[in-house]
Formats: C-alpha cells, sequence, structure tokens
C-alpha cells in the first residue's frame, strides 16, 4: 500500500491513500495548532480501534450485543527515554456478558494486526529519491 505524505502548512501533515486523507498536526506546545491529533495519537489510537475490531468481530460470531461495551486504552510515554513504555487496554463489558467468554475476549485483543506489527516489528528502509 503506498500513503502520500504532503506538507499542508505549519506543523500539517497529512496522509492520503485509498481515497482517505488522515489529517495531523502538533499541539501548540510544540509549534503546531492543535488542529488535528498528532501522529503518535493517530498510533495509540489504531491500536485501540484494532482492538475493537477484535471485540466486535467475537461478540458478533457470538450474536453478542456490543451496545454496553467499550475499550479504553492508556499509555505511558517515559520523557526521558522517549519511548512508549506501557500501553494497558481495558475492555468494558457489562455485568451481563458471559463469564465464560472473558478469558477468550483478552486473547482474541491480543491477536490486534497493529499490536503484532509492533510484537514483530518490520525493517525500515528509509531514502531519498528524485
Amino acid at each position: 500500500m503506498e500513503f502520500d505524505i504532503r506538507f499542508e502548512g505549519g506543523k500539517k501533515i497529512n496522509a492520503t491513500f485509498n481515497g482517505f486523507t488522515v489529517q495531523t498536526d502538533q499541539p501548540v506546545a510544540d509549534g503546531g495548532e492543535n488542529s488535528a491529533p498528532g501522529p503518535f495519537d493517530l498510533f495509540l489510537s489504531a491500536l485501540g480501534t484494532c482492538a475493537g475490531f477484535y471485540v466486535l468481530s467475537f461478540c458478533e460470531a457470538r450474536k453478542i450485543s456490543t451496545d454496553n461495551i467499550r475499550l479504553s486504552l492508556l499509555s505511558d510515554y517515559h520523557e526521558e527515554k522517549g519511548r512508549l513504555e506501557t500501553v494497558r487496554i481495558h475492555i468494558h463489558l457489562p455485568d451481563e456478558f458471559p463469564e465464560k467468554y472473558k478469558k477468550t475476549l483478552i486473547r482474541v485483543v491480543g491477536q490486534c494486526s497493529v499490536k503484532k506489527a509492533i510484537m514483530n516489528p518490520p525493517e525500515f528502509q528509509i531514502s531519498t529519491v528524485p
């Protein structure tokens, strides 16, 4: 898949692919206008929404309503080390969610393809081209 990355003025940078445009900006403290999420925020939201997709698919396959299910993602970023330290994904389930599926649901969410890409990182090749 190819993404076209363009500079849109200030700290705004957009990625266009498959007919979609994802807009990014930086917080005011970093010289941006805070008009869109930052790239790292989008990265974390990709983890959360990927996990959500696996929860949704699991529930749909078992005809379990997702009306009262939600996920929350919390992250710990170590400023001095300049790296993400911990990502916690909490699956908030209603009381009526079947107990027999809870452990399986956690395993299913662990199969998120975005998480897998982090756990088994790709090789990065960076170059300049005319």
